[in-house]
């Protein structure tokens, strides 16, 4: 499902709303995070246009997002070159999604440091096998398309990394696509789980390497790898980058573990 009608409704004024099309994005009984930090970041840049660009934010997954909710965003300090904005949803009056954007004006460069292209080498997505997405969960299926990166995990090793796009051309600005994009994977854990059960993110915090990120037929190249995972909870860095090698996003997420 086209992801611009699900976010159509989406005002910026506070509004109460139904999400139209909202059965096609949801995993197990919550919306994809992806999809509902995209939603806080739309009532962010439309309650308040004329920011600079987005980079970094924030985000906590309180509750399960459904079809029914509320949106609230307020600037918390608006400086010279750096506003910094929280945006929510609601359901059922109480928040199921908070979010902290950071948005900032680009200064002279005082020192360059380029992130490094991923490691071992990915490959292309055009060279890469399909992804078969049967069993999981129904919004990967609905609307993305996967594909497996010319790298190997190693047994044991928490890491994991695809080549992914969109079925159906966005009509997203880049940021919104890498929102979107961004949370796609699972947490990595789930290769060292002893036992299957449930996984679930917790929340999201990252930061955005371009202010207008590019890439080649819609594929970005996804990774999750756990940093540390015990006593129910796996500590994740999710990175994301274009089809030429090029990272656009460092992120940190915190999963919880069941099972």
């Amino acid at each position: 499902m086209d992801i611009a009608r699900l976010i159509e409704p989406v005002t910026g004024h506070g509004d109460a709303l139904t999400l139209q099309g909202a059965e096609h994005w949801m995993q197990g009984r919550t919306l994809y995070g992806g999809a509902s930090a995209l939603i806080a970041y739309t009532a962010a840049i439309r309650g308040f246009p004329d920011l600079p660009p987005l980079r970094a934010a924030q985000i906590g997954f309180v509750a399960p997002v459904g079809e029914e909710i509320a949106l609230r965003a307020e600037i918390v300090r608006h400086g010279r070159n750096v506003v910094q904005l929280r945006s929510e949803i609601l359901c059922e009056g109480k928040v199921a999604l908070t979010a902290f954007w950071l948005f900032g004006a680009g200064r002279e460069a005082n020192g360059r440091h380029k992130a490094r292209p991923p490691a071992p080498p990915a490959g292309t997505p055009e060279d890469g096998l399909t992804v078969s997405t049967n069993g999981a969960p129904s919004f990967l299926e609905a609307n993305f398309e996967v594909r497996h990166t010319s790298d190997r995990t190693e047994p044991g090793e928490a890491r994991i990394r695809r080549w992914a796009r969109l079925k159906e051309p966005s009509r997203l600005d880049p940021i919104s696509e890498l929102i979107l994009m961004g949370d796609t994977l699972p947490p990595s854990a789930a290769r060292v789980m002893e036992r299957r059960g449930p996984i679930s993110s917790i929340n999201w915090s990252f930061n955005l390497l371009h202010p207008a990120p590019t890439t080649r037929g819609g594929w970005w190249m996804l990774e999750s790898a756990s940093d540390h995972a015990d006593q129910g909870y796996s500590s994740e860095r999710l990175r994301l980058w274009n089809a030429d090698g090029e990272q656009m996003l460092a992120g940190m997420q915190s999963a919880a573990i069941f099972g």
